[in-house]
């Protein structure tokens, strides 16, 4: 164990890993699962630092292949896809232990409403499979990190009457199957609230589904919620801008944080 952790840390001193880099031990490669629609795939304007690799943080790239984590980290839609969440989470992980090494798996797909997000179920704006899709390659990831975290961010889809009122429903109901596919029944699951803009007033489906998203620590073991409050849109009155993806990113690792230290203070407290 020692030794490979040794080889790794000679290759990274050099720089970022290149792609399909020798990995570390599976026990020092956390797993980070990036779940949702397009403010999770992130739209936010490509800058220099979307360029700016960590040298312990990797994605695992549309082909599967372990890479330096750069935005865009999504594939959903080339063509509009940009700064998300994942990188600025990632980054805020990797600074807090400098011995291990993260790895993000992208899989958000853009206007997708929850229903997709079900086994079997074809979404024909991305000719995908949402929920197939994405446990392909978790599990493909999982052959070499361990899962830590879901991070969720979704339900701009499901604002709308007939489908808002059922979604508190399929949104537990979607944490339980992830956990249950992923044997990640301790893992946390974090939701992200949808952005609330004044030009775009909520109506009340939009309401309906923030309190879905609030009320999941209430019900679901190991949940978080992560306040969207004060950030900005890129003009479209829908997607966080670059500053506000990294800065939501950043309350997502403040989230995960407080689920983990509350962890490790009940395993204290059960083995004094």
């Amino acid at each position: 164990m020692r030794k490979a952790i040794l080889l790794f840390w000679c290759l990274v001193s050099f720089g970022p890993l290149s792609r399909g880099a020798e990995l570390p031990p599976k026990t020092s490669f956390h797993l980070f699962l990036l779940v949702g629609q397009s403010n999770m795939a992130g739209r936010g304007k490509l800058d220099a630092e979307a360029k700016q690799a960590h040298p312990r943080v990797l994605m695992l790239d549309k082909d599967r292949v372990w890479a330096p984590a750069l935005d865009p980290l999504h594939f959903d839609k080339p063509r509009i896809v940009g700064v998300g969440p994942g990188r600025a989470f990632g980054n805020a992980v990797a600074e807090r232990d400098s011995e291990i090494v993260v790895g993000l798996i992208p899989c958000a797909v853009g206007g997708s409403p929850i229903a997709t997000w079900e086994s079997g179920v074809f979404y024909e704006p991305t000719k995908s499979h949402p929920w197939d899709d994405t446990i392909k390659r978790a599990q493909r990831a999982l052959n070499d990190g361990t899962l830590k975290g879901i991070l969720w961010h979704q339900g701009e889809s499901d604002s709308k009457p007939g489908l808002a009122e059922v979604y508190e429903a399929k949104l537990h109901d979607l944490t339980r199957r992830l956990r249950s596919e992923l044997g990640a029944g301790d893992v946390p699951f974090i939701v992200g609230q949808l952005g609330n803009f004044k030009e775009r007033p909520w109506n009340a489906s939009k309401r309906r589904v923030d309190q879905a998203h609030r009320n999941l620590p209430l019900h679901v073991a190991k949940a978080g919620f992560v306040s969207a409050e004060n950030l900005t849109h890129k003009g479209d009155e829908v997607h966080f801008d670059t500053r506000s993806a990294r800065e939501l990113g950043r309350r997502f690792y403040k989230a995960w944080v407080s689920l983990v230290d509350d962890s490790q203070d009940q395993g204290n407290r059960d083995n004094p």
